[in-house]
């Protein structure tokens, strides 16, 4: 197994803007923003040092209540991620999440292997549960397993790269001497999103990391001590090198936030984000997933920049 993140050090990235509309996330400037919006926000991450950038993933929005803020506008995954892997060098690409049971593990596997030669290593796995049923229902997959399934085509996708050929006998799943390639330049690192204790077991038994989806502070000593205990109990070392995300507040740093501004929790400025992350970083979390607020694309962009060169050093020094 691999993490991204060495020992000691941090890590950090964004979820792109633009590529999903979901009305919880968005500011209004996205609705009107174009692919090369999109293209030139990657770029300044990966000249920035951003370690990863990431792209979420939903097949088809139902028309109901629960979906109501959502949109309709997902980019898919990893055609987007493909797309941006030829724009960047550096920067690592991330499904931030892909809903794996909606795919057959070999679908998954051949997908991410693929992105992962044609960025020359840089992708990751970040998987999910999911959350929308009537999404399940319209793809024929059982919302009820979905966990199950999860965990299964954990276990089949890294057993895909163990071989030329190779099988697979599961609940959900099976299948006899069949490869898939192109494999991973090396080891696929594999990040579990989610808010509760599934995810944190998960992460334990079969992640390399942790995608938090707005965990508190409070909660990590709590979560990191499952996530070991998992580990242990499946037969990894307590100490296992894991990526564990921390999700910061929404915040603007270019200064007072302006007028036009969408709903930002961070106080403070660069200095509050700064200490945040250095708290954060205090409770054993070493990845950090940073929300940025703006007007435009450049405003975002220059935010980028400006973590990167005023906001680092301050985490460092501190």
């Amino acid at each position: 197994m691999s993490a991204l993140t060495k020992p000691g050090e941090w890590t950090y990235g964004i979820q792109l803007p633009i590529q999903t509309l979901t009305r919880t996330l968005v500011d209004e400037w996205e609705d009107a923003a174009t692919v090369d919006d999109l293209v030139a926000i990657t770029k300044a991450a990966d000249q920035h040092g951003y370690d990863f950038v990431g792209v979420c993933d939903h097949v088809a929005i139902p028309d109901n209540d629960y979906a109501s803020k959502m949109t309709t506008t997902w980019y898919d995954t990893i055609s987007t991620l493909s797309y941006l892997a030829a724009h960047t060098q550096h920067t690592h690409l991330l499904s931030v999440v892909w809903i794996a049971a909606y795919r057959h593990p070999l679908q998954t596997a051949k997908a991410f292997g693929t992105l992962d030669h044609l960025s020359g290593g840089r992708a990751i796995l970040g998987v999910g549960a999911g959350h929308v049923e009537a999404e399940f229902d319209a793809l024929g997959v059982d919302f009820r397993t979905r966990g199950k399934r999860l965990d299964e085509t954990l276990e089949a996708v890294r057993g895909a790269f163990t071989d030329t050929y190779v099988s697979h006998e599961g609940e959900f799943f099976s299948y006899a001497d069949v490869g898939v390639s192109p494999q991973p330049q090396s080891e696929l690192p594999i990040w579990i999103g989610g808010a509760g204790k599934a995810a944190w077991k998960r992460t334990g038994r079969l992640g390399d990391g942790y995608i938090p989806m707005g965990l508190p502070k409070e909660q990590y000593p709590e979560a990191i001590g499952i996530m070991r205990e998992a580990a242990v109990a499946a037969g990894r070392p307590e100490d296992v090198p894991l990526d564990v995300g921390y999700m910061t507040p929404w915040g603007y740093i270019l200064g007072d936030p302006p007028e036009g501004i969408g709903m930002h929790w961070l106080q403070g400025g660069p200095e509050g984000l700064a200490e945040d992350i250095r708290a954060a970083r205090e409770l054993g979390c070493n990845v950090v997933h940073l929300k940025f607020r703006a007007r435009d694309a450049q405003e975002y962009a220059d935010s980028l920049a400006a973590f990167s060169e005023v906001v680092v050093p301050m985490v460092n020094e501190g």
